[in-house]
């Protein structure tokens, strides 16, 4: 669900650009590792900064987890609204339009499935950052749910609810056999229950 960092950069890194080194490591070791198969030590060696800069910036493991979320929910959401935009101004084909951004991360190398769920199932109930996760699911539904009212579905909270039910489930299946072919079944399921939903 989010697009390789494009390899690492050079060792030598200027203080001012030390949390983003962190942050671009945790994020390349947490998206093909999780969260917690990556220990602070592997990711402060990775990132060439001082065990002191790394807790200047990061007070605990958590606090990164948190941050590396929040780059992953700008970089999901930001695809998903750029699916839907290609589809049209109409209400309906954004809604069915935005599978395209779930066909095209299904499709990359790199993918390893949905950095939230995985993060989640990793994580205390409570904790922040499965709330973060909890949060970024809430955030996309609300979306998608504006999206289903303005195409007058009937039942808005239930559609947004089944999208992205199917969002869920194709990250899911393409990360267990790598085949696109999940995505493209996903969309034409939500262009089905869209026709469903928004009919009349």
């Amino acid at each position: 669900m989010v697009a390789s960092t494009g390899g690492e950069r050079a060792t030598a890194t200027p203080r001012g650009e030390a949390r983003e080194r962190i942050l671009d490591t945790a994020f390349r070791l947490f998206y093909a590792h999780g969260v917690r198969g990556v220990g602070v030590d592997t990711i402060i060696a990775s990132s060439g900064v001082a065990k002191a800069t790394f807790y200047k910036h990061f007070p605990s493991k958590d606090d990164l987890a948190v941050a590396y979320l929040d780059r992953v929910d700008g970089l999901w959401r930001g695809q998903l609204q750029a699916a839907a935009a290609a589809a049209g101004p109409e209400p309906r084909a954004r809604l069915v339009g935005m599978f395209d951004a779930l066909l095209a991360v299904c499709q990359q190398d790199d993918f390893h499935g949905c950095a939230f769920i995985n993060t989640a199932a990793e994580s205390a109930a409570g904790s922040p950052v499965h709330l973060r996760s909890v949060e970024h699911k809430a955030a996309v539904r609300a979306w998608v749910r504006d999206i289903a009212e303005q195409g007058h579905a009937r039942d808005p909270d239930a559609l947004a609810r089944a999208l992205t039910l199917l969002l869920d489930g194709g990250l899911a299946e393409g990360v267990l056999d790598g085949d696109p072919s999940a995505a493209r079944a996903a969309k034409q399921a939500a262009g089905e229950l869209v026709e469903k939903h928004c009919r009349g």
